[in-house]
């Protein structure tokens, strides 16, 4: 797989896998950091975690909605770009000036904005790789984006724990500032003749565009939709990602919490993050590999029920017999069995879809995904006021299998396409 990127023919998408790779690797810092500052000004609040964790989904409601009309509409390459400089020059404000004041909400703004930019950014990525490799390279290509963030979680995790419980949150902040400039670069270089003009007119010209959110815009917004109604196999997948998202943002600000105060130390939540996403690289790169010998809709049926019983030997053993060894043991499980669920369905969608719905595509996804994860988070943090952690996560995880095996039963006869 390795060898694919070093193909002459493959350079561009090379520097698109890199840049990714550098970016998502601060993010995760930035993720700790945000977790650090929460735990330092409201020790032990999963309510007050899963606040500021909001103000990073609130924006797919507010611009996603727009982001995918446009990313069809603009250069890709130029949009990447453009977010990647904004969300450096607003996050590096953070440790500057906003980290040094009592008040959360001047924190929250920028959060809200820099995520924002990340609308846009998210699907343009999605979108542009069928134009960097050939359709017959797609499993590939997505094996290696999807492990690219596996990676940049391992790695950010293992430090982001360790620079937040030394330097504190300042310095992880500081350093995702620093990886949107490099990965702004690499975006640029993806094609010689790429240039960044940046007009006045062309500035104002978009400006408009964008606020008066043209009759046309939202016509675009009902075609996708009904694009989505027709396509059997995309909607399948949308099910899906709201489903296992949903129970991501049940279990999100609940195990952090769980975690810390079972091992009281943040280092050992970046460590436990790192056995997760080693075994979710691990099971992606196993995916990309032998994939194409397996029915697509089944390996995602068979994550939901096996990695829903991981979460329930997860809470028991770290509630009952807190072993830090074993919880990593059974983290690195569960990122294994569903690291493939993530493969599996944008391959799918970049085989269904057409060249010219890509963007409206995965910005629905992107839509719903988090819908899933805020509102489930909300009801989650909530609830741990009253009910203890373990159980929910362990409710959480039934559900989780209970669905594997009804979807397993449904679609045994095969009703989907297969598309290997």
């Amino acid at each position: 797989m390795l060898k694919f990127i070093f193909e002459p023919k493959n350079r561009f998408f090379k520097r698109m896998w890199s840049a990714q790779l550098i970016s998502q690797f601060g993010d995760r810092i930035h993720q700790m950091a945000l977790i650090g500052l929460i735990a330092e000004r409201a020790p032990g609040s999963a309510v007050q975690l899963a606040k500021l964790i909001s103000f990073t989904i609130i924006p797919v409601f507010v611009v996603g909605p727009i982001a995918g009309v446009f990313v069809d509409r603009w250069d890709r390459r130029k949009i990447l770009l453009v977010c990647d400089l904004l969300r450096a020059c607003m996050v590096i404000l953070i440790p500057f000036i906003f980290i040094r004041w009592h008040s959360m909400i001047p924190i929250y703004i920028l959060v809200f904005l820099i995520f924002c930019c990340s609308r846009f950014y998210i699907p343009a990525k999605m979108a542009i790789i069928p134009d960097l490799v050939t359709k017959d390279n797609l499993l590939v290509a997505n094996s290696l984006m999807t492990t690219t963030g596996m990676i940049a979680f391992v790695m950010g995790c293992a430090l982001g724990g360790f620079l937040v419980e030394i330097m504190g949150a300042r310095g992880g902040f500081i350093i995702d500032a620093v990886t949107f400039l490099v990965s702004g670069l690499l975006i640029a270089s993806i094609s010689k003749d790429f240039h960044l003009h940046l007009h006045r007119k062309e500035i104002l010209d978009t400006g408009r565009e964008f606020l008066k959110v043209e009759k046309s815009v939202w016509k675009e917004i009902k075609e996708g939709v009904l694009y989505l109604k027709g396509m059997k196999e995309i909607r399948f997948v949308i099910t899906m990602m709201f489903v296992l998202m949903a129970a991501a943002g049940a279990i999100y600000v609940v195990i952090i919490v769980f975690v810390q105060e079972a091992f009281h130390s943040m280092s050992k939540l970046g460590i436990l993050a790192v056995f997760l996403g080693l075994g979710l690289f691990i099971g992606a790169l196993a995916y990309g590999r032998w994939g194409r010998k397996y029915l697509w809709y089944r390996v995602i049926f068979f994550c939901l029920i096996f990695g829903g019983m991981m979460i329930v030997a997860f809470a028991v053993i770290v509630k009952f017999h807190p072993v830090f060894i074993g919880a990593c043991g059974l983290g690195f499980l569960l990122g294994l069995i569903i690291g493939p669920v993530f493969i599996a369905a944008n391959t799918i969608t970049h085989m269904v879809a057409d060249k010219k719905m890509r963007g409206k595509v995965f910005t629905a996804l992107e839509i719903v995904i988090h819908f899933a994860f805020l509102v489930s988070m909300l009801i989650s943090s909530f609830l741990s006021e009253y009910i203890g952690r373990c159980w929910i996560l362990m409710g959480v995880g039934l559900i989780f299998s209970f669905i594997g095996v009804i979807g397993t039963i449904k679609y045994r006869k095969g009703d989907l396409k297969v598309i290997q």
